[in-house]
């Protein structure tokens, strides 16, 4: 029963992601605004999962066709409508759970003295108080990126 359900949510969660080592297609080739700035400091946090509601369809219908082959055709309405709630509550659980995340929320100061706070997935970088950092913000989104290193002009 929970082999269909639970590979319904683990097919969501790989469809989205908040990582920001993974650049969305919409973003791909679109100009985005990039800021200076310090990490003051950085804490784990874990993102909760979703529920679409297709963890909880899947489920029920899972839970629905199994608890109708039990017993006779009246005992298989009644445990297939037990089953389909019990498949739903579970289909939710395992997409809710299939779609937290790890993450960092990680507070900056500006160049210019203002703070952010941003929390983003936990990506390949990590970051210290101190460290030089870019918020890129691309379409009304901002993930962390260490700086890069800046070559200093020639005159030439």
């Amino acid at each position: 029963m929970t082999s269909l359900t639970l590979a319904a949510a683990l097919a969501l969660s790989a469809c989205s992601t908040t990582s920001p080592d993974v650049v969305q297609r919409g973003d791909a080739q679109r100009l985005a605004q990039v800021q200076d700035a310090t990490v003051l400091s950085s804490r784990p946090v874990v993102v909760d999962g979703s529920q679409s509601g297709i963890g909880g369809v899947a489920g029920g219908v899972t839970g629905a066709i199994a608890g109708s082959s039990v017993g006779g055709r009246r005992e298989g309405q009644i445990v297939g409508v037990i089953g389909a709630v019990a498949g739903a509550v579970i289909g939710n659980a395992i997409e809710r759970s299939a779609t937290r995340e790890d993450a960092l929320e990680i507070i900056v100061q500006l160049r210019n003295g203002e703070r952010r706070s941003i929390v983003q997935a936990k990506g390949t970088e990590s970051f210290n108080a101190g460290d030089p950092v870019v918020l890129v913000t691309t379409g009304g989104k901002t993930r962390i990126t260490r700086a890069p290193a800046v070559q200093p002009a020639t005159n030439g």
